[in-house]
């Protein structure tokens, strides 16, 4: 890799940028815009889980006082298949006059039975999310190699159910836009992972050219994974702007962030693993299934649809059975969640072969160094264990002595990242500053000062000479935040952008080095017109292919089921670390979405009213400052590979590592996330499990066993009679 071998910024820690700015308030996000002359805008939501909408009639409306615009979502006669879907669109001059104009909304609705919980859904005589579709669909078992044999060969074979639940994204800064049209122009300040995706999804959408279109974001509080388009709020609120002949700024309340913005998918899981005696890994088998809510197996936001995750994720037992489904239920749908797939993959893989351990008599970091096929894992284990002080801490599951006992467990992880078709603009001014141009969006994740700190490297500059413009649709042109790939696009363009720089610089000002001292002098001959260069991505600077692993140890009350992380220990490669502060802030916020995963967080249904629950966050909960464990973390810097993005690999295996070592602690496996109280007393038979009502199930031989399995995992009661399955749901 060409990048310098000694570096002044690179692989630093240098403090963010736009640090000053947030942190004096300063910096301004789309929900601190206020265009001149704005209206406020809401949403009308359907209050049906499902129902055929025969009209909507807004005429009251759009008489009330202060409102200026008011639109349906869609026209005619539709169907809204869950609870909070969009039927109509106002705008106003005040809050108040909006919220009091929704209550004038009037709707003939027909209402319809529902479903809203998985295991119920799948029942035979469960309502159907679409007419005439089964809700549970399943793809054909897909084998690689002789599984049954490899089974019968084993010298140990282990079952395990695992079920994970539906995961909400709950941003600090919910979804939302600020649009403003000048004619067939329009101008858009939304809170979004894709500057250009927001672009080109408004402009086909609104039918509008490209070139009329601009779209910013100069701050944005989160999205992971739920931000990459506008979505129906944001077209909706192009279309109140375009109708009122005014700015509107349409935000969404956290209430609506529960409902309708998109989730992590649940899955029920159910695992079969077998070993040779020194643990070579022989067969695998997984049925799963899980909901992308409303979307009938696919999902509406870019990815992660239903159960489907890559299977045995990252181990190679010699023969492989996968069988996956998904559940449509009549609830909010699916989108990319921060590593899509992969942390629920990671917590059933590992913990079935942290269960084959325990059966063969091994060290959970062992049998991980026999069968992980990476070398790059294999080593992170090997130090991370040694830092941890895995061999010294680790007991034989459920001999921590007392009632509050203690565990530790492992797991590991990867990711593809890489990177791509960035591209970058350069401006030198004749009294050497700089000011650098691109047209990426930054999370919150320090986009900008990655951008700074490669320039200032290549330049041989002080940081405060180079000024970073970001977010912005007029700049050069970046791709989505997402998959982990921003830094890795984007580093490569600066470095581009920078030799170019450089060798223009050298011809006007026949300075044959001006990097560093240079500098100014070189850009005292520019003369009156600034200097202005173009940069893109280009091969040889980043790669994919991040792995990592993460040891965990804990606290559990077996008298209150009381789960307290204790550490947390991540050992993360990720090629050329850029800004090692960043970096580590990257994988302390994986580490934390994973805790959150792990005992937390769950969105709960009401299945006799399809109704949220928990939308907010006085009610989802979320790791707070109370819960924060020691993390510890181990960077394995290798500029040799190029930078890779950590933003998705550091969340995977937290909570995988987390529940084996609530398993290790107990001696028995919790196989529900959240691992919650009432749980773990559950897993430790001290509280009876949940009743609720009986619905019946499928009554396919092939996979009663498999279901019978599931309502295991789920901690509800399973009965046989007449030939017939039925389970408290």
């Amino acid at each position: 890799m060409p990048w310098p071998k000694e570096t002044r910024f690179l692989g630093k820690e240098t403090p963010r940028v736009d640090g000053p700015a947030k942190v004096t308030g300063r910096a301004k996000y789309t929900s601190d815009v206020v265009p001149p002359g704005v209206l406020y805008g809401a949403i009308f939501r359907s209050k049906w889980p499902t129902a055929h909408i025969k009209s909507v009639d807004l005429s009251k409306v759009k008489a009330a006082p202060g409102i200026k615009a008011a639109i349906l979502a869609r026209e005619g006669e539709f169907d809204v298949r869950y609870y909070g879907e969009e039927i109509a669109a106002i705008a106003g001059t005040s809050k108040q006059a909006v919220l009091d104009a929704l209550a004038l909304v009037a709707v003939k609705a027909e209402p319809r039975n529902f479903v809203v919980k998985e295991l119920a859904a799948i029942a035979t005589d469960a309502p159907q999310v679409f007419a005439g579709k089964a809700n549970l669909t399943e793809s054909a078992a897909k084998d690689t190699g002789k599984v049954d044999e490899a089974f019968a060969a084993s010298a140990a074979v282990v079952e395990t159910t695992v079920s994970t639940p539906i995961q909400v994204h709950h941003p600090m800064e919910t979804h939302g836009h600020a649009v403003q049209w000048d004619g067939d122009e329009m101008k858009a300040w939304s809170s979004t992972q894709g500057v250009f995706a927001c672009r080109d999804s408004f402009a086909k959408s609104m039918n509008v050219a490209q070139n009329k279109v601009r779209v910013t974001c100069d701050h944005m509080g989160g999205g992971f994974g739920s931000k990459f388009n506008p979505g129906v709020e944001g077209l909706l609120c192009a279309r109140l702007a375009q109708a009122a002949g005014a700015p509107v700024k349409l935000m969404l309340t956290r209430f609506e962030e529960g409902l309708a913005v998109g989730n992590r998918p649940s899955s029920f899981q159910k695992l079969k693993l077998g070993a040779a005696a020194d643990g070579t890994l022989t067969g695998f088998e997984i049925y799963s299934f899980g909901t992308p809510g409303f979307s009938a197996g696919g999902n509406q936001g870019g990815g992660s649809g239903g159960a489907s995750f890559p299977t045995p994720y990252i181990y190679k037992p010699s023969a492989t059975r996968v069988k996956q489904g998904s559940v449509a239920v009549n609830a909010g749908q699916s989108c990319a969640f921060r590593a899509p797939g992969h942390p629920t993959a990671s917590v059933g893989m590992e913990a079935v072969l942290d269960d084959l351990a325990v059966k063969l008599g091994m060290d959970p970091v062992a049998i991980r160094l026999k069968n992980d096929p990476s070398e790059i894992r294999r080593r992170e284990y090997t130090i991370g264990a040694e830092k941890f002080g895995w061999k010294e801490k680790y007991r034989k599951p459920g001999t921590s002595p007392g009632k509050v006992k203690t565990g530790i467990g492992c797991a590991g992880a990867a990711w593809m990242s890489g990177g791509k078709g960035t591209q970058a603009e350069i401006q030198v001014n004749s009294d050497g500053t700089v000011e650098v141009r691109v047209g990426t969006q930054d999370l919150g994740t320090g986009s900008r000062t990655v951008v700074q700190v490669v320039a200032a490297e290549m330049l041989g500059l002080e940081l405060d000479l180079i000024t970073v413009r970001i977010g912005d649709s007029r700049f050069p042109p970046s791709g989505s935040s997402g998959g982990s790939q921003t830094t890795a696009s984007v580093s490569p363009a600066i470095f581009d952008a920078c030799e170019n720089v450089l060798a223009e610089l050298k011809k006007t000002s026949g300075v044959e080095d001006p990097r560093g001292a240079a500098w100014k002098g070189a850009c005292a001959k520019i003369g009156a017109m600034p200097l202005v260069v173009r940069g893109k991505w280009r091969e040889g600077l980043s790669a994919g292919g991040a792995c990592g692993v993460q040891f965990a140890e804990v606290e559990v009350d077996t008298e209150t089921g009381f789960v307290r992380v204790k550490k947390m220990l991540v050992v993360q490669d990720c090629g050329l670390v850029v800004n090692k502060l960043t970096c580590e802030s990257q994988i302390n916020g994986g580490v934390i979405m994973g805790l959150g995963y792990a005992l937390y967080e769950q969105r709960v249904m009401d299945a006799r009213t399809g109704f949220v629950l928990n939308p907010t966050l006085e009610n989802y909960k979320i790791p707070g400052a109370a819960d924060m464990p020691d993390i510890g973390i181990l960077l394995l810097d290798m500029p040799e590979r190029g930078v890779i993005g950590v933003g998705e690999p550091c969340t995977v295996p937290t909570a995988a590592a987390i529940a084996n070592a609530v398993a290790n602690a107990l001696g028995v496996r919790v196989p529900d996330l959240p691992i919650t109280p009432d749980r773990v007393l559950a897993a430790l038979g001290q509280v009876p499990k949940a009743k609720t009502e009986t619905v019946s199930l499928p009554m396919e031989p092939t996979l009663r066993e498999a279901f019978a399995s599931v309502a295991a995992a789920a901690s509800v009661p399973w009965v046989e009679s007449n030939g017939g399955c039925h389970s408290h749901i």
